[in-house]
């Protein structure tokens, strides 16, 4: 029985030898001027790819500082308005208040 597992793991042992080096036959490096030519292709891919996005990034970056002026002054109208609105609204009762005051002033020296 201990044989029959030793032969298993040498069979196994084996098998699996032969096919790593078909393996590394099937994917062992290309010659060194092809492997050069393909990593200079390679590089110029990138930097054109790396040129685009750049550019499509530069242009986002512009949209969102455009769309975030666009909301800052929306937001600084709407808090003049605000403002404006709440001047008025104490200006109002300050008046309602005085007027208050002096009805009460009245009605005390009657």
């Amino acid at each position: 029985m201990a044989r029959d597992s030793g032969d298993g793991f040498w069979a196994g042992f084996v098998l699996g030898a032969f096919a790593g080096a078909v393996l590394t036959l099937l994917f062992a490096p290309a010659p060194g001027e092809e492997t050069r030519e393909r990593l200079r292709e390679r590089g110029i891919e990138l930097r054109e790819r790396v040129e685009v996005l750049s550019e499509e990034a530069r242009r986002r970056a512009e949209e969102l500082s455009e769309r975030g002026q666009e909301v800052l002054e929306e937001q600084k109208g709407r808090l003049q308005e605000a403002i404006e609105e709440g001047k008025k609204a104490a200006e109002e009762k300050r008046e309602e208040l005085r007027s208050k005051l002096e009805a009460q002033k009245e009605g005390a020296e009657a």
